[in-house]
């Protein structure tokens, strides 16, 4: 299968050169023992705009995070940020370089309140910087209707708000590039809704570019202004969702793995987290 996009982009929503507000992905390749997982992947995410990576389970969407957040080295190919290559920079390092991440699964620490989360995200900056970042955390909660639990355990609360504390602990470092790993997995309706909207309060206050894995195709088409759509490690199209969707090759992808690319249809596959 060609690793060409199937959807020319637009050309009025062209990405910006990659040293200029963007993230880009050239040409990444990953094998795990023998499996190849990751086949020539490029991508761009420019600063404001929401990108979603879909695709059926075991196509390389986790696996492409991981390279992205620098938890896994890729074996060939570039990652650039802002024009920086940041591919063998660890996880800390490319935090520096303003991408942040949050996982598939929650990951609160122990007894710690929501505030304290937001401090533990200050650690690993600059002392100058640290002064800085911590006046946004109030901003940040109230953003993402936290404030009233400040002071609460993280682990206390219900399960929604515990995945905005993940949210909200990745955005006050002040990230340029944010990374979501399934956010809304698990979520009710309600909770779903209310995690669109926060994360778009975020992006439009802070313009950082944000890159979202999800299932829910619902919550992609409410949040996203385009998708990459991987299958078997290789990107087979990209470009608005409701384009995408009725790709050929997107749709093979899609009823070969027993799902469907309706727009508003969750995936109802397990998570890929530690898969390719």
């Amino acid at each position: 299968m060609s690793s060409a996009p199937t959807i020319a982009p637009d050309p009025s929503r062209a990405a910006p050169a990659a040293g200029d507000g963007v993230l880009a992905v050239r040409e990444v390749h990953k094998a795990f023992a023998g499996t190849k997982a990751l086949q020539g992947v490029s991508l761009e995410l420019p600063r404001g705009r929401t990108v979603g990576l879909i695709g059926p389970n075991g196509s390389g969407k986790t696996t492409l995070l991981n390279v992205i957040s620098g938890t896994v080295r890729p074996d060939a190919g570039s990652v650039l940020v802002d024009g920086a290559e940041v591919a063998g920079r660890s996880a800390s390092r490319r935090a520096r370089h303003g991408v942040a991440r949050t996982f598939q699964s929650i990951r609160l620490f122990g007894d710690l309140t929501v505030a304290e989360h937001c401090e533990v995200a200050l650690v690993a900056l600059p002392r100058s910087h640290r002064r800085r970042m911590w006046e946004r955390v109030g901003e940040v909660l109230d953003l993402l209707g936290l404030t009233e639990h400040a002071r609460r355990v993280a682990a206390t609360l219900p399960y929604g708000h515990q995945r905005r504390v993940e949210l909200a602990r990745a955005a006050v470092a002040g990230p340029r590039y944010l990374l979501l790993d399934e956010p809304a997995a698990g979520m009710n309706p309600a909770e779903t809704a209310e995690l669109v909207a926060a994360i778009r309060a975020l992006r439009e206050r802070f313009g950082f570019g944000v890159l979202v894995v999800e299932h829910d195709l619902g919550f992609v088409a409410e949040l996203c202004d385009d998708v990459e759509v991987l299958d078997a490690g290789r990107c087979i199209a990209r470009g608005p969702l409701d384009a995408v969707r009725r790709d050929p090759a997107v749709i093979e992808a899609y009823i070969g793995s027993g799902s469907t690319p309706a727009p508003r249809v969750t995936d109802q596959q397990g998570p890929e987290e530690g898969r390719t």
